[in-house]
């Protein structure tokens, strides 16, 4: 059985991710295709690995992975096939890849588009479609494109680290208005040496404990926790921290704007402070 997952900032307004499903499905009817999302913010790569970071991890070996956001960043010449700790990623060079795996690719191939065909949507998916097939059928990965292909990278989204502080930026905003933000498990407790510790977001709201779920505090109280993707999350047990908060993700076009405003920047980025 074929795995195919499907992320996208296409949405459900049209008809695109049906027609993106029949092109599959025509390649081979038995394939089994998971959503995991299509409601990523338009062109925003902050998010879209995050949610591929937390989801890719959970399926069986040997499942493609169709990531579909921002593809026209750039006039299109190649899409990415990725063979990666036993999974296949299938995604536009517009830097998303390496923001997803945060480590090199073992296997990067290069799969020429024709240079004569519309670059559409519904062409680079038709193309990714007859790429599956190629690699289900039995041929060789190395044999499909060009190897060891150059492609764009652009950083992750990192927190900023001191001695006594980390700053997060919010790289996620779930169905319930919950705040996840660019700081791991991990990188929290690499950096709190068991001291004390206050979580400051605007000006004036502190949470200074991690909870183990929403229902450790009363209905209506704020907490912070780290959800199952190990990523610091601020909630609202029963509530919507984003929208009470006035909080609001990250976007790439926020970090190249020289114009934003100095209280946007709080609305979007949390700080942890330690002491002993």
């Amino acid at each position: 059985m074929n795995f195919i997952t499907l992320t996208s900032d296409i949405g459900h307004t049209d008809y695109l991710v049906g027609a993106i499903k029949a092109q599959l499905l025509q390649v081979n009817p038995d394939l089994q295709l998971v959503d995991i999302s299509h409601n990523i913010s338009p062109f925003n790569l902050f998010q879209a690995s995050y949610v591929c970071r937390g989801a890719f991890k959970n399926f069986p070996e040997f499942t493609f992975h169709l990531v579909l956001v921002n593809l026209f960043d750039r006039k299109p010449k190649n899409l990415l096939l990725v063979f990666h700790k036993n999974q296949y990623i299938m995604c536009p060079d517009n830097g998303l890849l390496n923001m997803i795996l945060e480590e090199k690719p073992e296997m990067v191939m290069g799969i020429p588009m024709d240079k004569k065909s519309a670059k559409s949507t519904l062409y680079i998916t038709g193309l990714m479609a007859q790429t599956i097939k190629r690699i289900i059928d039995g041929e060789s990965i190395e044999k499909i494109g060009v190897p060891d292909v150059t492609f764009r990278e652009k950083n992750p989204l990192q927190p900023i680290e001191n001695s006594d502080l980390i700053e997060g930026q919010i790289i996620f905003i779930d169905n319930f208005e919950n705040v996840i933000v660019n700081i791991t498990r991990k990188q929290f407790e690499t950096q709190r040496k068991e001291r004390n510790f206050k979580i400051h977001f605007l000006r004036d709201e502190v949470i200074d404990k991690i909870s183990e779920s929403y229902a450790d505090v009363p209905e209506g109280e704020k907490l912070a926790y780290f959800n199952s993707a190990d990523y610091l999350e601020i909630a609202i047990n029963k509530g919507n921290a984003a929208g009470l908060f006035g909080l609001k993700g990250f976007s790439e076009k926020d970090r190249q704007s020289s114009i934003i405003k100095q209280n946007q920047l709080l609305y979007q980025t949390v700080k942890v402070y330690f002491a002993e």
